[in-house]
Formats: structure tokens, C-alpha cells, sequence
């Protein structure tokens, strides 16, 4: 199955409804391991799904239960879909048990060789390309939709989606749901989207900036890969995420100065609206996340808070300042009383409640707070140990959650606060 290759890219709920449902069947008939009725739903969410990403990984699990239910004739022609769609992670299909049945067969080689697996990743920071081209086609594509509103979601299709980088597919299959509510959601913001222009284009002139943090980086973590980033535009559902071809930074959420209107953004859009100068952390934090393939993953809090919280320490050390100032602000004077509510739900499930949980947010208590969290856990771990070059490598390459929290001594700063 599609898992692993998909840890940071797919998202289930950013599928078109139609797709979700289709897809929501699949899965629970696979689990079932009733294969054979899992495959066709598979092709379904595939076919109803919205970008070429998702229809890839759809196509890829159809293919998978299809092997699974003996009939590798179905299996070869949704796996070679996949690929056609742009899945290509050899690595993963060369150890998928799911499709142990087709090595024997004579399509497996030829189909094997097929993929053209390409390096995203420079190991010198001087290498990593800043690619801004989706920007400039979205504004393409949104001034013609602006003369012919009648033919948007084609328009938008033809100039901006088709011609997308494999960035923009990436992020368009991970952070948005369906170019239909990619248009509605600038419908509900347009005087927001209208104003974003002149300061989307001005992103290369803090290439300094951002570069200076990559370089900071290989300097305390000589390991580093250093992919591309790519700019893109997007429905104000992720200002900064990653996938296996590099940084992909939502350049609508990270680009504020105070002459754009912000009156139609939810609260939680308002105190996420990223300053343009600041838009080299966010870079920084998700340049973390892009090196976090070492850790071991589980289901509960404390693994969820570090995800996040490191990515904020890092990007404090290698660029002076996390992407989450205002969680700091808001942490100051109520450290004590965080920690114990975090405590409480640390070996839980319960990362609803700390990442991602932009429907909690009130005026008086910020969404999020999960980063806060894991960014103090690795600083107290970091500021602990006497080798920091040691510790760097120790947060990056995190095995045992629980060992790690004990030896961060996290426990004995927090006792510092009344």
C-alpha cells in the first residue's frame, strides 16, 4: 500500500467529496481484506479525484489490491496508470509486499525499469533552487478568470494547474480540497487575494536571508538535504508544508504588510498571516521537516508536539527566529499551566487538541500550542547537552519518545515557573 511513500504528502480529507467517499470504502474494504470489491473503489476515488497526485496514490492502492485478489493482468495496468499519473517512488514498490505476487511475471522488470526515480535533494546549500514560476502563473490564470468568470475553473485548470510545477501538484493534492473550493474560497476572500499580488512577487528578494539559514544549517547538522522550494498559491489551508520534490510554502499565508485587508479571514487567518520579512523562518521550519525522515513515528502526543516543535527550534537557531513568535508571546507568564495541560494528554492520541486545531482558536487562547510545546521540550533537551552537535543529531534522529523526554529534563525548567 500507498503509506509510507505518502508520510508528509497525502492528506484523506483533502480529497473532493465524491473522491473521499470512494475512497473511505476502499480503505475499510481493504482492511476487511475483501480486495477484490476494494480494487474498483480504488479506481473510483481515482478517477474522481481532482489532481493527478491523488489519482497516482488511488491508482497505486487499486493496483495493490488487485495483486492481492490474483488478477495481476488489473494489477500491471493500474500500476503502469500510477506511473503514468507521476508515482514513482521505486524504493517502495520494490519492498511492497502487496505486490509480491507480480515479481514472477514477466511485465514486472520491464515495468520496474519504467520509473525514472530522480535525486530532489542537494547535499551543498548553495544548490537548493527558490522556484517562483506557479506564482506567476497564477496570476496569469487569475486575470483572465477575473475577464471570464464563467469559464474559472477551466481557466484556472489550463494556466496555472497544467502548467504547475511538480511542487504545485504536491501541494494542490495535499493542502487543497478541489479546484471547486479553491475558487470559492476566493470568492469568500476576494478583496484579501486582490491585494496579495505585489508582495507575492517580491519573495526572491529575501533569497539572502533564506539561503543564510540553509547554510547554518549544514554548519550544525553536517547530514542535511537541501531541496528545492517552491512557491506556490493556495487556498489559505497551509502556509508551508513538504512532499519527496521539496518545500512547498503557500505563499498567500506568509506574505503580510499592513495594506492588505484582512477583514475577510476567520480569526485564525488573521493571527496566521505570516509577515513577508518573516517568511525566511517559515522556510527555515519546513526545511526541518524535510530532514525528519529518521524518526520513529507514533500515535501519541509527545511524538506529534516534537514533529512540530523541533522544526521551530531549529528554525530559531538557524535563522534567529521560529515561525510561531505569537505562541511564545502568549506562552510567556503561563508556562506552568501549559505544561501541566499538556501532560495530561502527552501518551495520548490527542494531537487534535495541540497541532492543527485552527477551530479552537479564541481571542484569548491561540490554536497550535502543540509547537510551543515540542519547541520547548528540544530546547531544554538542547541547552542540557554538552555536546550540541550530538544533541542537534540526537533531536533529528529520535528513536524512543519516552527516553528522549526524560533526558531533555524538560520537566525541571517548567518547575522553575510558579
Amino acid at each position: 500500500m500507498r503509506s509510507s511513500f505518502y508520510l508528509f504528502l497525502f492528506v484523506f480529507g483533502n480529497m473532493p467529496a465524491s473522491a473521499q467517499s470512494s475512497k473511505r470504502e476502499a480503505d475499510s474494504l481493504y482492511k476487511a481484506k475483501n480486495y477484490a470489491a476494494a480494487a474498483p473503489a480504488y479506481v473510483r476515488a481515482a478517477l474522481e479525484a481532482h489532481f493527478k497526485v491523488s489519482s497516482a496514490g488511488n491508482f497505486y492502492d487499486a493496483a495493490c489490491s488487485f495483486s492481492m485478489s490474483g488478477q495481476p493482468d488489473s494489477a500491471f495496468t493500474y500500476l503502469s496508470r500510477a506511473i503514468k499519473n507521476g508515482w514513482n517512488n521505486k524504493t517502495h514498490l520494490l519492498k511492497d509486499s502487496d505486490l509480491a505476487s507480480l515479481y514472477s511475471k514477466k511485465q514486472w522488470k520491464k515495468l520496474v525499469g519504467s520509473i525514472k526515480q530522480k535525486k530532489t535533494w542537494t547535499n551543498d546549500p548553495l544548490k537548493a533552487q527558490l522556484i517562483t514560476s506557479d506564482i506567476d502563473n497564477f496570476w496569469k490564470a487569475y486575470d483572465l478568470a477575473k475577464k471570464d468568470t464563467a469559464n474559472r475553473l477551466a481557466i484556472y485548470r489550463q494556466h496555472y494547474v497544467n502548467k504547475g510545477t511538480p511542487g504545485l501538484q504536491d501541494y494542490l493534492a495535499s493542502k487543497v480540497k478541489d479546484m471547486g473550493s479553491f475558487i470559492k474560497g476566493h470568492d469568500r476572500r476576494s478583496k484579501f487575494y486582490a491585494g496579495l499580488r505585489y508582495n507575492t512577487l517580491k519573495v526572491e528578494t529575501l533569497r539572502p536571508q533564506m539561503v543564510n539559514s540553509f547554510i547554518k544549517f549544514k554548519e550544525v547538522y553536517p547530514a542535511a538535504r537541501f531541496p528545492d522550494v517552491y512557491f506556490v498559491m493556495g487556498n489559505f489551508t497551509s502556509g508551508g508544508t513538504v512532499s519527496a520534490n521539496g518545500l512547498l510554502i503557500g505563499t498567500d499565508q506568509v506574505v503580510k504588510t499592513s495594506d492588505i485587508p484582512t477583514d475577510e479571514l476567520t480569526i485564525w487567518e488573521k493571527n496566521n498571516f505570516q509577515p513577508l520579512e518573516n517568511l525566511p523562518h517559515t522556510i527555515a521550519h519546513e526545511l526541518i521537516h524535510f530532514n525528519q525522515s529518521a524518526l520513529v513515528w507514533d500515535s501519541t502526543l509527545l511524538n506529534a508536539v516534537l514533529y512540530e516543535g523541533m522544526a521551530d527550534f531549529f528554525a530559531e537557531l538557524i535563522s534567529d527566529k521560529t515561525s510561531n513568535e505569537r505562541l511564545k508571546a502568549f506562552a510567556k507568564g503561563k508556562e506552568k499551566k501549559i505544561w501541566d495541560d499538556f501532560k495530561r494528554e502527552m501518551w495520548l492520541n490527542r494531537a487534535h487538541n495541540w497541532i492543527a486545531n485552527s477551530s479552537q482558536e479564541t481571542p484569548d487562547h491561540p490554536a497550535d500550542l502543540g509547537y510551543w510545546v515540542g519547541y520547548a521540550i528540544c530546547k531544554s533537551y538542547y541547552e542540557n547537552a554538552i555536546d550540541k552537535k550530538q544533541a542537534i543529531f540526537d533531536i533529528l534522529n529520535i528513536k524512543d519518545y519516552k527516553i528522549f523526554y526524560e533526558k531533555s529534563k524538560v520537566d525541571e525548567y517548567f518547575s522553575k515557573f510558579p
